[in-house]
């Protein structure tokens, strides 16, 4: 083979070699226009119920073509203003956050707007609208008021009761709270004797319930702004050798299921987690490729009743065929 021969041979192979390369470039940027980086951000993961907000969502988040990051904001709104400026310097397309409270929050949100990523929140909302896209939650006065109906019942309309409430930051914990003594209010023969935050943690709801029982000896129930305290406080209970009071919680976890159909727990008002989660990513894909969800800006979802007779029909936040929750195997 001459050289001339050689040079056109390699000549060609260059050529072909960068057009190759140039096409797998293409390539690449039609997939990330197509996707991009979503960014899930959640509460801490001391609580199934954020545990299973954000595997569902980033799983729909994937399975629409997205790559995700997992971030947790502790409940520090200063922490997740840093991971909202990491999301927008990594170029996210969008997102997903379940947030740090409802005033502190808008100024990472209100930050991404303006760099063009949208959020989708889910659980909490904010106090602003027109900073999300999205704000889909849980109808939670309804889900308070259903759950303080069968408080009533059980309790028979009378006597003393304990109100554990959630991070006063939290716009849910306030509405729950509404909702509960909005009926409760409703019975003169029921009076609570105390009404203390346990900041949504178990630790602290057993601590805190420990001290009241001991000021309040004769209390007949306690009613919980979420399952986690009221797993705290009914380990309180039991602790104390008090089994006959009455404990209901907020949220359906499966932890709550079980202790239900242990016999522990009394009811809880189970919130549609997987239906927010999927949501959350199926409107930020809507939005992304149209510029719209098709929906309003805020997303209200009714709560189930969950007691000892359908506590083994859900599973994981979602309903399944009843008795056959893996909870009660």
């Amino acid at each position: 083979m001459s050289n001339k021969t050689r040079l056109a041979v390699a000549l060609s192979a260059a050529l072909a070699l960068t057009a190759s390369t140039g096409m797998i470039a293409a390539a690449q940027d039609d997939e990330m226009a197509e996707g991009g980086l979503i960014c899930v951000i959640v509460p801490p993961l001391n609580n199934p119920f954020w545990i299973a907000m954000q595997d569902i969502a980033a799983a729909k988040a994937e399975e629409l073509g997205y790559t995700t990051e997992k971030l947790i904001h502790d409940d520090d709104a200063n922490l997740q203003y840093e991971q909202y400026e990491s999301c927008i310097a990594q170029g996210a397309v969008a997102i997903i956050l379940d947030n740090a409270g409802a005033d502190a929050s808008v100024a990472a949100i209100q930050l991404a707007k303006d760099a063009g990523v949208p959020s989708f929140l889910v659980d909490r909302e904010i106090t602003e609208e027109g900073v999300a896209v999205s704000q889909i939650i849980s109808n939670n006065y309804q889900g308070a008021t259903i759950l303080a109906d069968y408080f009533a019942e059980i309790m028979e309309e009378s006597g003393t009761f304990i109100e554990l409430t959630g991070r006063d930051t939290d716009t849910n914990a306030h509405v729950r709270s509404d909702g509960y003594n909005e009926v409760l209010g409703e019975f003169p023969d029921m009076e609570r004797v105390a009404q203390q935050t346990a900041n949504w943690s178990q630790d602290e709801a057993l601590q805190v319930t420990e001290a009241l029982l001991q000021q309040f000896p004769d209390v007949k129930g306690i009613i919980a702004g979420n399952d986690t305290m009221a797993l705290g406080a009914q380990a309180a209970v039991m602790a104390a050798g008090k089994p006959e009071i009455i404990v209901v919680g907020f949220d359906g976890s499966d932890d709550a299921m079980i202790s239900i159909n242990q016999g522990e727990l009394d009811a809880t008002s189970l919130q549609p987690v997987a239906e927010m989660a999927i949501q959350s990513a199926v409107q930020a894909d809507a939005y992304l490729k149209t510029g719209d969800t098709g929906k309003d800006e805020k997303q209200s979802i009714d709560m189930v009743l969950v007691t000892p007779d359908n506590a083994c029909d859900f599973y994981q936040f979602t309903p399944v065929d009843p008795g056959t929750s893996p909870n009660c195997q």
